[in-house]
């Protein structure tokens, strides 16, 4: 059953974020090679299964846009490293937006257990930002932090709108507030 969860929740992943979680369950079922029974033994409802596939994305779409480890650049540097990874990644085909923020525009319902798995996940990366926010000795690294995520969010959203990249556009927002917030 284990393969059959994994095939399950990698087709899961691929056509929510491509097509919207208004993906019947027949199309998700025969994409991922199971049956309707398979899947209702694995999870309780499609809504278990959406939650399932960004728990099963989230550690690798946070990883990609951060940086890794200590690499010795200035909390400044890591935190503009995630917008220029977003800048990136935003004009290539195929990109849909950040998927946790889709998740929770899709769903209405605010406790949807997949918009609580969306929250945690976008609650990490604004984690991240504070702390880059506090080892750079800003005033508000909590104000900062969500600033930034804001910023990101709304970068991401702007670029799937409009279907183009970002030009640096998200960069350069963030370089403004991480200025403003004195983080040079």
């Amino acid at each position: 059953m284990t393969d059959t969860r994994e095939r399950l929740l990698d087709a899961a992943a691929d056509l929510f974020y491509r097509e919207g979680l208004s993906v019947g369950v027949e199309a998700l079922t025969r994409a991922a090679g199971v049956s309707k029974r398979s899947m209702y033994q694995l999870f309780g409802s499609k809504d278990e299964v959406i939650a399932a596939s960004l728990e099963r994305i989230g550690p690798g779409f946070n990883a990609s846009l951060l940086p890794a480890g200590d690499t010795g650049e200035t909390p400044r540097e890591r935190i503009l490293h995630v917008f220029r990874v977003l800048d990136e990644v935003a004009g290539r085909p195929g990109f849909h937006g950040c998927p946790f923020v889709a998740t929770s525009i899709e769903i209405k319902e605010p406790g949807h257990p997949a918009r609580a798995v969306a929250r945690r996940y976008k609650e990490g990366l604004t984690e991240f930002f504070r702390h880059e926010a506090t080892a750079g000795g800003v005033a508000d690294p909590e104000r900062l932090a969500r600033q930034l995520t804001m910023t990101f969010d709304g970068a991401s959203a702007w670029a799937v709108m409009h279907g183009d990249g970002l030009d640096g556009e998200g960069v350069r927002m963030a370089e403004t507030l991480l200025g403003a917030a004195g983080l040079t």
